[in-house]
């Protein structure tokens, strides 16, 4: 006999930390090797995939491997090494104007909380909560709109608040699966539960989810004879 869906958002929330721990055991896929170029990497990661981000920080560090040697850095330089990322005009000030106030204000050293994190160009509630969680260990859950629409999908929260979505779902599980769970949910999201058409019958998570469960089954089509 098939065991029965959860009913409660508590217990969908804790098995879906479970099986999306399964699924994506790395919590995130930007590679880096200090807060730093954590930082710089998701920064570049806005609006484009975690692989082409990947493809140009290996010779961004190798140029300015400190936040003193990016917050000195040429524009137009740094605006030819991250061209593949898109929006590099825009994210070149953003990751030099970060750099500068990482100098000026904390001693060239990446702040390890909210408060101070968000005082940085281009680094928001979501972006500190990674910084946090993968680069300092502190348990977070950024939110963004992969994990707004798979928490609503999924049943765990009504709303689309992103401050009361971190809330809610923070109540539901263990402190230490905040970061993973909220970024398994993005990756999650850029490849199966897209916005437009959930890719449902590939999903770990489809013999729970609501939205699954009630959505229409794909027809067949036939062949005229």
């Amino acid at each position: 006999m098939t065991p029965a869906p959860p009913r409660g958002a508590k217990q969908r929330a804790l098995l879906t930390v479970e099986r999306l721990r399964e699924l994506y055991p790395a919590v995130t896929e930007l590679e880096h090797k200090d807060p730093f170029q954590l930082l710089i990497a998701t920064i570049l990661s806005a609006q484009t995939t975690d692989r082409s981000v990947n493809l140009v920080t290996p010779e961004l560090f190798k140029r300015y491997p400190t936040p003193a040697d990016l917050a000195a850095a040429d524009p137009a330089v740094v605006e030819q090494l991250i061209k593949p990322t898109g929006f590099f005009r825009l994210k070149t000030r953003r990751i030099i104007d970060a750099s500068r106030k990482i100098v000026e204000l904390f001693g060239g050293v990446v702040p390890n909380n909210m408060e101070d994190l968000t005082k940085l160009p281009g680094i928001g509630r979501k972006t500190a909560n990674v910084i946090l969680g993968v680069g300092f260990g502190v348990p977070g859950f950024p939110v963004d709109t992969h994990v707004t629409r798979l928490t609503n999908r999924l049943g765990l929260v009504r709303t689309r608040d992103p401050v009361k979505i971190e809330h809610q779902v923070c109540a539901m599980v263990p402190q230490e699966e905040w970061t993973g769970l909220s970024l398994r949910l993005i990756l999650h999201g850029r490849r199966i539960c897209i916005a437009r058409r959930p890719r449902c019958e590939e999903c770990v998570l489809n013999d729970f989810c609501p939205s699954s469960l009630t959505r229409p089954k794909p027809r067949r089509r036939t062949r005229a004879v």
